[in-house]
């Protein structure tokens, strides 16, 4: 008598690499298999893989800032999972499946380009973006007129409505912003910027002083919320201004580690004075002195 589980694992072993997607949607679904999938996958829900998916975005961005190309085929393979994954636990509950997502997001970049597929005009960027979010105000209001007819309570419409919770604080707190500013609430000159800036530090360091734990956080995430519009103001993405300071850290502190092996030493052993001077030396030969 034969062994359903030992069937299907029979079945998947004659799986093998291949270029077209439906391969891939067959791996998925196998390693959900109730029966003979992978312990790991089946007991994942949508919840517990949005980490990961987040994570692969930040992956692939990190291989484009390095140019990278090998680990950004690799990154982007990745993050195509996360899409499958979804997919596949959404076709598992009756939700949606792969082909439905796909057939979403073609209909919604035709409909979003009208100056492609159809009879509009956008001569240059700035109309392409007037076109892309009079369309995205329409399907908005599409969307909400559906939910009232299905009976889904409609929350108060908002103007920051559509920032995404799940983006990082600084990108959220720059789209939080540039909404805002499309009413006028909104500096005029980033002077005035840097002047609540160093109003903030002043509200910090007075935290500081009282030692009061819960005052020096607030005033912290002020203090970076206004160093997010600052760069707003300055046309500067505050995630790529930061993680360009990280890699920075990443390459004068490994100076720092490679110096230090060269001379058989522990980082432990250095005194903060000599770390301080092996980094001065990193940002030398980086200015080329």
């Amino acid at each position: 008598m034969s062994d359903p589980v030992s069937d299907k694992r029979a079945g998947f072993r004659q799986m093998r690499p291949s270029r077209d997607v439906s391969h891939l949607l067959n791996v998925m679904a196998a390693l959900r298999d109730r029966q003979a999938g992978c312990p790991w996958d089946v007991e994942q829900d949508f919840a517990s893989i949005a980490p990961y998916t987040i994570e692969e975005a930040h992956e692939v961005a990190d291989a484009i800032a390095r140019g990278d190309m090998v680990d950004l085929c690799e990154e982007l393979g990745d993050l195509l999972l996360q899409v499958v994954f979804h997919a596949q636990m959404g076709a598992e509950a009756g939700f949606f499946e792969f082909g439905d997502v796909v057939e979403a997001i073609t209909s919604k970049l035709i409909r979003r380009h009208p100056h492609v597929f159809g009879d509009g005009q956008a001569a240059n960027p700035a109309e392409v973006g007037e076109v892309w979010a009079r369309i995205k105000a329409e399907e908005k209001a599409e969307k909400l007129r559906k939910k009232v007819e299905m009976g889904i309570p409609a929350p108060s419409p908002s103007l920051l409505d559509g920032v995404p919770p799940s983006l990082p604080a600084l990108t959220k707190a720059l789209k939080l912003q540039q909404k805002a500013s499309k009413v006028g609430f909104d500096w005029n000159d980033p002077r005035a910027v840097l002047a609540k800036f160093r109003e903030e530090i002043q509200e910090l360091e007075d935290a500081f002083d009282k030692k009061d734990a819960s005052a020096m956080k607030d005033e912290m995430g002020d203090m970076l919320f206004v160093i997010a519009n600052l760069a707003r103001h300055a046309d500067i993405d505050p995630e790529s201004a930061l993680e360009g300071t990280n890699a920075k850290f990443r390459r004068r502190f490994g100076h720092i580690e490679a110096r230090a092996r060269a001379e058989g030493r522990s980082l432990d052993d250095m005194s903060l004075e000599e770390m301080d001077a092996l980094w001065d030396e990193a940002k030398a030969l980086e200015k080329g002195c």
